[in-house]
C-alpha cells in the first residue's frame, strides 16, 4: 500500500464558482498544474475527492460531472500533469432529484470516498494527505486517517477564521502549491 494525495476539487484545484454547470466556468488556479505535476514526479497518486450536490439539486447530471473531469484531465495533460482518479458524491439530503436525495456516507465530511479509493487503488490513508478548502474536507481526511491540509483558496481563508469545533488541520497554507511543498517535505522526514 502506498501513500497518496487526496484533493478537493472546487476551491482547491479550481476556482469555486458555486455550482459549476458549464465548462466555460472552469478556472484553474495558476499553480494547479505545476503542483499536481510535482506530486506526479514524486510518485504520489493524486485522487480527487469531491462533493457534487448539484446532481441531487438538479443543477447538472452525472454525465456533466464526468465531462468536467475529462476536461480537467485534458488541461492537466497539456501541462504534463495528471489526476489518477476522481471520486465524487452526487447525493444531498435536500436534493430535488429523488434518486440522489438522501443522506450517505460518501458525502464529505464522511470519508467513504477516501476509503473506497484506498481499497480500489491500494492506498494507505495513514501515509496519505487530504487537501481542501473547507473543514468538511479536513473532517473527511481525519475520519479516514490521513494527514490534513487546509488551503486558504476558495473558502479556506473564511474557514480558517471560523474553525469548526474539535477539528484541526495538520497544516494551514496559502494554496495547493504550498500544500505540495509541505507534503514533499513531510515525506522526506
Amino acid at each position: 500500500m502506498k501513500p497518496a494525495v487526496f484533493l478537493d476539487r472546487d476551491g482547491t484545484m479550481i476556482e469555486d464558482v458555486g455550482y459549476l454547470d458549464s465548462l466555460s466556468r472552469v478556472a484553474f488556479y495558476p499553480w494547479t498544474v505545476d503542483a499536481i505535476r510535482m506530486l506526479n514526479r514524486a510518485g504520489l497518486p493524486v485522487v480527487v475527492i469531491t462533493n457534487q450536490a448539484g446532481v441531487a439539486r438538479g443543477k447538472f447530471d452525472e454525465a456533466f460531472v464526468g465531462e468536467t473531469h475529462r476536461s480537467l484531465d485534458a488541461r492537466l495533460a497539456a501541462g504534463g500533469a495528471r489526476v489518477d482518479a476522481y471520486y465524487y458524491c452526487p447525493h444531498h439530503p435536500d436534493g430535488i432529484v429523488p434518486a440522489y436525495t438522501r443522506r450517505c456516507d460518501c458525502r464529505k465530511p464522511g470519508h467513504a470516498m477516501i476509503d473506497q479509493a484506498a481499497r480500489e487503488r491500494g492506498l494507505d490513508p495513514a501515509r496519505s494527505f487530504m487537501v481542501g478548502d473547507k473543514w468538511l474536507d479536513i473532517q473527511a481526511g481525519r475520519g479516514a486517517g490521513t494527514r490534513t491540509i487546509l488551503v486558504r483558496t476558495g473558502l479556506g481563508a473564511d474557514e480558517e477564521r471560523q474553525p469548526a469545533a474539535g477539528v484541526t488541520a495538520d497544516a494551514v497554507v496559502d494554496n495547493l502549491a504550498a500544500a505540495v511543498s509541505w507534503i514533499l517535505a513531510k515525506l522526506k522526514t
